[in-house]
């Protein structure tokens, strides 16, 4: 049975690297004297396996990536130190465990966009000093995504999950730094939420609350020019349930930004800190509260869906519907999440059937099964989805971006044979401008061409 020995907190600043620093390395010497504890460290431990994550390298918004290729490497030649070139084994079988552990829970994570087996500095930096006293390790190298906290959080469960499933004693790494913006004249100045970061941070590993961690407010940690907080909580889940001893080497900021090295050494079992079933159970209700709050429309959809996924049929339209469905006919757009991301979306401007139920009907299958932007919805996924309905009106033409308003227009953009729409009222589309702009992309639309625009009100379910 397999084993995460222990975790560690590190920051990744080249400056630190001798070859790099050519003696301003001097400055941050507090950090370099950890990082040599945290190598003598890993050396005693002997781990067959380190799996390290980084905010660098290839990351996605919506999906983990994680290196697959047999042969990991990289150089700080872009730092002005190719001498420092390091190459390891990558271990590609618990790293098929936890692909197909991810797949199973409906985390995006995988190989997609292979950058060779390069590594970033977020993952040399962390290996310089380990392989200063220990080498003997395959390596798994794991990038952070844009998805929600509590995603990573799960996914970082997984990778404890796939370990324990394993023969491997491992050591996890999770490579980042705190704040950016510390000094004035530090490389992206300063901001007062930086030192405020730093120190909540601070407090949470040393208690390790990693619950404090995936519950901080985004829009402040952007403001602190943040680096490793999705690192840390991707290591926070693969210690999730155990009482951890935590011991903070070194903190310091000499250039403007936060460095912190910790050590953090799992200590027994304790129910008290499985927060993955604290937001397996919270999901649950989530998902069961909004079946109970679906109307007639709603519902529809998802029983077209789930019906076609799990028999591969389309249903006929019920006959206890209420009449406004069976007797109207208009545009329909169906939009499915998961886990608060989008997982489909798709419609009609005008109707192309003969009422609204079975534009419901044909709608939610395109949207679970024809986007284009996603893989087909699986049968282990039905549970985790949420529905929306939006029935529209009749689109009116409008001369200028002024008429618009977010909240309550969307709006078609149309190009000769090239047409593109973009519902109202959604999240992170705050102008008419972006409307337009993401309208005019979903077209293939280009800016300077001409073309036309309406809006148009929905009534959504």
């Amino acid at each position: 049975m397999g084993d995460i020995l222990k975790a560690y907190i590190v920051p990744h600043p080249p400056i630190i690297i001798p070859e790099v620093g050519k003696g301003h390395e001097k400055d941050a010497v507090s950090t370099i004297e950890a990082y040599d504890k945290v190598g003598r460290q890993i050396a005693q431990l002997a781990p067959q396996v380190i799996i390290l994550t980084t905010p660098h390298g290839l990351v996605y918004e919506d999906y983990i990536h994680i290196t697959v290729n047999k042969k990991l490497k990289g150089t700080l030649e872009q730092f002005g130190a190719p001498q420092i070139n390091l190459e390891f084994d990558s271990d590609t079988e618990l790293i098929e465990r936890i692909i197909d552990m991810a797949k199973t829970k409906g985390i995006p994570a995988g190989g997609l966009g292979a950058n060779e087996g390069m590594l970033d500095h977020g993952a040399l930096i962390p290996l310089y000093f380990v392989t200063r006293h220990y080498s003997s390790f395959s390596l798994i190298r794991i990038s952070i995504a844009g998805l929600p906290l509590e995603q990573l959080y799960l996914f970082g469960h997984l990778i404890q999950e796939a370990v324990s499933k394993s023969d491997k004693k491992a050591v996890f790494i999770a490579s980042g730094d705190l704040s950016h913006r510390l000094k004035e004249d530090g490389p992206y100045g300063f901001a007062s939420e930086g030192p405020q970061f730093d120190e909540q941070l601070g407090e949470a590993i040393k208690d390790a609350d990693f619950k404090r961690l995936i519950t901080m407010d985004e829009m402040f940690c952007q403001r602190a020019g943040e680096c490793g907080l999705r690192s840390f909580i991707i290591m926070g889940g693969a210690l999730n349930g155990h009482q951890i001893k935590t011991n903070i080497l070194s903190y310091e900021g000499p250039f403007g930004v936060g460095y912190m090295v910790a050590e953090l050494t799992p200590d027994g079992q304790d129910l008290s800190k499985d927060l993955v079933s604290f937001y397996e159970c919270k999901h649950k209700s989530e998902i069961e509260a909004a079946r109970k709050a679906e109307d007639a429309y709603v519902s529809l959809a998802r029983l077209a869906l789930e019906t076609f996924v799990k028999k591969g049929k389309i249903i006929d339209v019920p006959d206890y519907l209420p009449d406004e469905m069976l007797k109207n006919s208009a545009g329909v757009f169906v939009s499915l999440k998961r886990n608060g991301l989008l997982r489909g979306c798709m419609g009609t401007i005008s109707p192309v059937t003969g009422s609204i139920a079975e534009e419901i009907i044909q709608n939610a299958i395109s949207s679970g099964t024809r986007d284009p932007r996603f893989n087909p919805v699986k049968d282990y996924e039905l549970n985790d989805l949420t529905y929306s309905v939006d029935v529209l009106k009749e689109p009116e033409p409008i001369s200028s971006p002024e008429a618009l308003d977010v909240a309550r227009y969307g709006v078609i953009v149309t190009s000769g044979y090239k047409r593109g729409l973009l519902l109202p009222n959604l999240d992170g589309i705050t102008t008419p401008a972006q409307q337009i702009q993401i309208a005019l992309s979903k077209a293939g639309i280009e800016p300077h061409e001409n073309y036309s625009l309406k809006r148009f009100e929905v009534v959504r379910h």
